[in-house]
């Protein structure tokens, strides 16, 4: 832990070194690197996909989500802002799908009209929505459910995320899917399925990509599943034999990135923090 927070002060930058601090002690953020973390929100709440663009994304938008989430920023209004873009942009089967507009630019994981980019989706959108609930930031009503008021979007996320479970645990999408249908799962007590994907998920963490296994680990973490389940167990194990010795983590979208594959490696091993989550 000390080598990776090393490479982070080394290497990141101011809203990486922000991120590394409230992650280790929960530190507030100064107003000026919130504003720059949220800074090319679209009019209707979204991020878009590409720098300037005006299309909101639903994959862009979480990943945005997942760096303010670092910085305690989801009960900000820009990010209140996005979780109810996000909530309205559910489908009537409880799934996500990007807008048309985007087909030309997004990435395999994202094609509109893709069935496994649409699982993926709905599970990442359901992630999102399921943490604003957590933390009771969510814009609206108390709601003491999980989603708080998203409640009902987010069972319905978790129900198309369930029926497109094969009998074994397996899911048609990316791998990432299997994480993040697990956190959703199991934060609305469908314990059987998030467990049967958990278990297909430890199968594959020794092949796994060190980014994977961050990710991976830090959404589970993220819903609060226990940090003794044997999926965790193994995650930890598997960081610490891929750790370089530099402290960082190698990225899979190249090493200008390995500054934020490391930042989630920190929040998916180190010490439980209250205040940040």
């Amino acid at each position: 832990m000390d080598a990776a927070i090393g490479f982070v002060v080394a290497h990141g930058d101011a809203v990486d070194r922000a991120r590394l601090s409230r992650l280790r002690t929960g530190a507030p953020v100064p107003d000026e690197l919130l504003d720059a973390a949220e800074a090319g929100q679209a009019a209707g709440g979204g991020w878009p996909a590409v720098l300037g663009g005006e299309v909101a994304s639903v994959d862009a938008t979480c990943f945005r989500l997942a760096e303010l989430d670092d910085l305690g920023a989801l009960g900000r209004p820009a990010a209140r802002h996005a979780l109810d873009w996000l909530a309205a942009r559910q489908l009537p089967d409880g799934g996500w799908e990007e807008d048309p507009r985007l087909a030309g630019l997004a990435p395999e994981w994202a094609r509109p009209g893709d069935p496994e980019a649409r699982l993926y989706l709905t599970a990442n959108a359901g992630f999102w929505l399921t943490v604003a609930g957590l933390d009771a930031r969510a814009a609206g009503p108390l709601d003491h459910r999980v989603g708080g008021a998203y409640a009902g979007v987010v069972q319905a996320a978790a129900h198309a995320l369930a029926a497109a479970l094969a009998p074994d645990g397996s899911w048609p999408s990316f791998l990432p899917a299997g994480w993040l249908s697990a956190a959703v799962l199991h934060r609305q007590q469908m314990y059987d399925e998030s467990a049967r994907i958990q278990a297909v998920l430890a199968e594959r963490v020794p092949t796994m990509s060190p980014a994977d296994v961050a990710w991976l680990a830090a959404t589970l973490r993220r819903a609060e599943v226990g940090e003794e389940q044997w999926l965790l167990v193994s995650a930890r194990r598997r960081l610490t034999e891929t750790q370089r010795s530099d402290g960082g983590w190698d990225s899979d979208d190249g090493h200008q990135f390995d500054v934020h594959t490391t930042l989630t490696a920190i929040r998916a091993c180190r010490p439980a923090v209250t205040s940040a989550g």
